[in-house]
């Protein structure tokens, strides 16, 4: 069983930054691909980033690769999501996911991923 916590959301303006972070709990977490997903407003949950189990490995959604960088600190077990030069399209509830599946895998595997956290609201205001 893992459990997920993310914090980190809030409001910034355009071109600002945040970083997420994805707390989770047991001590088996260096076995799992981590990854981030949000849901925008009347929009679909949608893949954002995923990270190998041992952090050397990554895999973006197009329109933030560049902007956004996933990682992990399995000492901590610990993911974050940093997020530069936020557009208003990145408005979102961003939520933390974790299984035992290929990192390239996770962006194919939305309704089957075992594990995620609650959510934090990410807003970017124009």
């Amino acid at each position: 069983q893992v459990h997920l916590v993310e914090s980190g959301g809030g409001l910034v303006q355009a071109g600002g930054s945040l970083t997420l972070a994805c707390a989770a709990s047991g001590r088996t977490f260096s076995t799992y691909t981590m990854g981030w997903f949000r849901q925008g407003p009347g929009k679909e949950l949608e893949f954002v980033a995923a990270i190998s189990p041992d952090g050397g490995s990554f895999d973006y959604r197009d329109s933030v690769n560049g902007r956004f960088t996933i990682s992990r600190d399995n000492a901590k077990n610990t993911a974050y999501l940093r997020m530069n030069n936020l557009k208003v399209e990145d408005t979102a509830v961003y939520y933390c996911a974790a299984d035992i599946i290929f990192f390239t895998i996770m962006k194919l595997s939305t309704s089957s991923i075992k594990y995620w956290g609650q959510g934090t609201q990410v807003t970017v205001s124009s």
